[in-house]
């Protein structure tokens, strides 16, 4: 934890905390612990407001609707992977020998969550200035170096489309199988009850984002399709 700490340059000041954030719950009910659910939780809101305070300072000609999309991709599962991988997050990692033999350490649901957890934790310990640190080091440059297809927030581009038209959108899990360190949700999309999609993932965030991408794939082969009965 030593060397994570050294990254940021945090000076951390409760370890217990810092060490409930690299927890998961395979560990949690192994050994009779806290997991990092609970900071996960907090760690969201709070990055939702580092990331959009960082979005809102870049340009003051982005409008409301403009900043609401780059936040919406910069804090999607794939883009928080991608923060947990900066930073090697998945190497300090508390994981239950289930989830270990796995490969849970790779797993991108699974560290988005801890990095979740990790900002959340470090809001606590540290307050705002903490957060800051760690967005520093791996998030705000992340967004830079984004050429704009690197994040990729299939929900909010579905959102989006049928906006317009005040059609309401529900994401259902259809399902949920295996144990707990190797979960698989099915989860389709809804148009006005109407079935547009069904993905599948290993958190419940990734299997509603295929879903999305499976509905926009189905919309734009509809458009072709009617493209070409119109020529």
């Amino acid at each position: 934890m030593e060397r994570l700490l050294s990254f940021f340059n945090i000076d951390w000041r409760d370890q217990n905390l810092l060490r409930t954030a690299l927890t998961h719950s395979s560990f949690a009910n192994e050994h009779g612990v806290d997991s990092n659910e609970r900071l996960e939780f907090l760690g969201d809101a709070v990055l939702d407001v580092v990331v959009s305070e960082y979005l809102y300072g870049l340009d003051q000609d982005l409008r409301e609707g403009d900043l609401t999309k780059m936040r919406a991709r910069y804090v999607c599962e794939t883009a928080l992977t991608e923060y947990a991988k900066a930073c090697d997050l998945g190497t300090y990692l508390r994981l239950g020998h289930g989830e270990e033999k796995s490969g849970g350490r790779q797993r991108s649901a699974l560290l988005a969550d801890a990095f979740e957890a990790l900002v959340g934790a470090a809001y606590l310990d540290g307050g705002l200035a903490a957060v800051q640190r760690i967005a520093q080091k791996v998030v705000f440059p992340l967004i830079e170096q984004d050429e704009g297809d690197g994040f990729i927030d299939f929900k909010s581009h579905l959102q989006e489309l049928v906006q317009s038209d005040r059609r309401e959108l529900d994401y259902r899990v259809v399902s949920e199988e295996g144990p707990s360190h190797m979960k698989k949700f099915t989860t389709r999309v809804y148009l006005d009850e109407i079935l547009m999609g069904e993905g599948e993932g290993r958190s419940k965030k990734q299997a509603e984002q295929n879903a999305a991408a499976a509905a926009l794939e189905k919309l734009a082969d509809k458009d072709k399709t009617d493209g070409g009965e119109d020529g």
